[in-house]
Order: structure tokens, then C-alpha cells, then sequence
């Protein structure tokens, strides 16, 4: 059942359908036309993948299956290159299509495929995971990681349909599942308070409850948030950057870490720095600062970092695409539901707020 359909404006319009039991949505969003699909999935999802395939053979496709790498292992320039030689050897043409099923990785790895095939073709996302569905399948952001940082090769590149089955949730583990609660909230902070308010309203119970119809609400708010943003900057030169909050130095915890740790943890982390950041500034009062940490414990994310990593998160944030120059340029608060910019901050504000998230 079809729960919310989300309109995105983009260079062509499409939707993103939430709901449960949506196992007929993507061969419908697929249609008729393409002879050849690509459907690319992770690992844990042969089962899913295997049903998928066959519905879109009865549908008339020619379904080719890529099992690519689980998480940030599949966003290489290697797994890019086999998908690519697999589309040459089966003739794909531009009136052919990519499937994204699996997480943000899959779908970020689907789309960039999609973009760089025959100076692109048509992809429909189909997230399997909580971070998928508001973040990363939402908006066009195609991508792939290289040694030097995250996401640093990518193209824009709007799917034709977004699927967002919440029954797909179930099997999440925990902490997947409040990796992307991270990004729920994150909404709530640059734009929608009603989503801190429905996490607060219990402790974040019902939001870690996958069958609620409070995460049905908070999934379909944060697409909501992401569909209005990049529906007025789809290229990321105004308002989308907004939807960075947290990511200057989570991508740098990420590359730190060896992609080890979970994006929605970092961001976590990132959100508490560039509030503490915005604090110092004289921009965010005391009172915001501690409700980034309070809802985001609620969720069970973490809110503290290592301090010996501060010499090499700074080198990697100096390479971060919000960078211009070498002045750093980080999105802060002035308030809830505020966002702005925070260009080139004295070096002793960004050690100031890094220093408090000593665990």
C-alpha cells in the first residue's frame, strides 16, 4: 500500500513512493520500454533481488543481476569498471535501465553507473535501508569514493522513481537502522522541528520501531525535507548544501576510520562538532547545542569522538567539496531549522569545538 508519493522536481520530474508491500512499484516504475535491466544488489539480498528479477522478467526485460560489495566496498573505481564492461559485453543501449536495490551504497554506486554509461541512462532506486530512503537514493547525488576522500568522484544524475518499502526495515540490525536515523533528524535540525518533537515524544522509541506509524511519519517527513531542497538547487549551488549539516567532519571520520565506521554514526558525531562550532561562534545558544545531544542518545547514536584524530580530520576536511580554496566552509545553525554558512572559522574556534566531544 502506497502511504505518501513525494514529488521531486528535477531536470525530469519524479516520484518517491513510501509505503508497505510496494513488491509490484518497481516494475511498474521500470515500464515497458527498456529491453535490458541492470539490476545491481548487495549481498544480503539474493532472496529479494532473485524475486525482483523475476518480476521484471515477466514484464518482458532482460534482467542482468551484479552482486556487488555490502557498504562503502562497493563505491570503487574497480566495482565501477566491471559494471561497466558488463554493460559493453551485453550491448546496453540508452533506452536500457539500472535498478539500485540495497542501501545508500548500492544506490549511490547504481546511479553513477547510470550517469556514466552512454553519457547516461535511466535508473529507479529501490533503498533497502533507513539511510537509503532519506538520503541517499533521494536527490540525484551519484557517486563513488576514492583513496583520498568520499564521494569525491560523482555526477548528478535524477532516477526516474524512488521505492521505499518500509517492510524492507525489518530486518535492519539496530544499529543500521539508527545510522539512519541520523538523517532523519539531521532534517529536523535545518527544517523541520515537528520531527525533533516526534523523536522527543518518547525517548525515540516508536522512531527505533521499524512497524510504527511514527518512523512511517518521519521517513516521509525527512523525503519531504530532501524533495523541497533539491527540488530548488539540484545541483547543489544554494540551499543543498544545507543538507551537508554534519558531514564536514563526518566524511572525514569515515575516511579515518577506513569506512569502518557507519555513515549515520559519523554524522551524528558531526552534527554535535558543528553545533558546538556554531556555538563558539556566538551563532547557536547553549540550549540547541544540548538538544542535538539529547535526541541523538535518545536514537542511541554516538556523540564523542577520539581526540588524537584532530591533526588528521582537519587534513581531511581541508579536501571536503565545501571547501573553496583553502578556507573551510562548514554549514552551522543560528537556530533550529536554521541553517546557514560558517566560512573560514578561526582555527581556535574549530579546536574549541572539537575539544568537546571528548568522550
Amino acid at each position: 500500500m502506497i502511504e505518501a508519493r513525494i514529488a521531486v522536481r528535477a531536470e525530469r520530474d519524479y516520484e518517491v513512493l513510501v509505503g508497505r508491500g510496494l513488491e509490484d512499484a518497481t516494475a511498474a516504475a521500470v515500464g515497458a520500454e527498456p529491453r535490458r535491466v541492470l539490476l545491481v544488489h548487495q549481498p544480503p539480498l539474493v532472496e529479494r533481488a532473485t524475486l525482483l528479477e523475476r518480476a521484471l522478467s515477466a514484464a518482458g526485460h532482460e534482467v542482468l543481476t551484479a552482486v556487488v560489495p555490502d557498504g562503502e566496498a562497493a563505491k570503487t573505481s574497480a566495482v565501477l569498471a566491471d559494471l561497466w564492461a558488463r554493460l559493453g559485453r551485453a550491448a546496453f543501449t540508452r533506452q536500457d535501465l539500472v535498478v539500485g536495490l540495497g542501501g545508500g551504497a548500492a544506490t549511490d554506486l547504481a546511479g553513477f553507473v547510470a550517469a556514466t554509461w552512454l553519457r547516461g541512462v535511466g535508473v529507479v532506486h529501490v533503498p533497502t535501508t533507513l539511510l537509503g530512503m532519506v538520503d541517499a537514493a533521494v536527490g540525484g547525488k551519484a557517486a563513488i569514493n576514492t583513496g583520498e576522500g568520499k564521494n569525491l568522484v560523482g555526477a548528478f544524475h535524477s532516477p526516474r522513481a524512488v521505492i521505499c518499502d518500509l517492510d524492507t526495515l525489518a530486518t535492519l540490525p539496530p544499529d543500521d537502522h539508527a545510522a539512519g536515523l541520523a538523517e532523519v533528524v539531521k532534517c529536523g535540525f535545518i527544517a523541520d522541528p515537528r520531527i525533533l518533537e516526534l523523536v522527543e515524544a518518547d525517548g525515540g522509541a516508536a522512531a527505533r520501531d521499524h512497524g510504527s506509524s511514527v518512523l512511517a511519519e518521519l521517513v516521509r517527513r525527512a523525503i519531504e525535507v530532501k524533495a523541497d531542497v533539491v527540488s530548488s538547487d539540484l545541483r547543489e549551488a544554494g540551499r543543498r548544501e544545507f543538507l551537508n549539516y554534519g558531514h564536514t567532519l563526518a566524511h572525514a571520520i569515515e575516511l579515518s576510520e577506513d569506512f569502518r565506521w557507519r555513515h549515520g554514526h559519523a554524522v551524528a558525531v558531526g552534527m554535535v562538532f558543528a553545533a558546538e562550532l556554531a556555538r563558539a561562534a556566538g551563532r547557536l545558544p547553549a540550549a540547541d547545542v544540548a538538544r542535538h545531544r539529547e535526541v541523538l542518545t535518545m536514537l542511541g547514536l554516538p556523540t564523542t569522538y577520539r581526540q588524537d584524530r584532530w591533526p588528521q580530520l582537519l587534513r581531511a576536511m581541508g579536501r571536503d567539496k565545501k571547501t573553496r580554496g583553502s578556507t573551510l566552509r562548514f554549514v552551522v545553525l543560528d537556530g533550529i531549522a536554521r541553517p546557514g554558512r560558517l566560512e573560514g572559522p578561526d582555527p581556535a574556534l574549530l579546536e574549541q569545538a572539537y575539544a568537546t566531544l571528548e568522550p
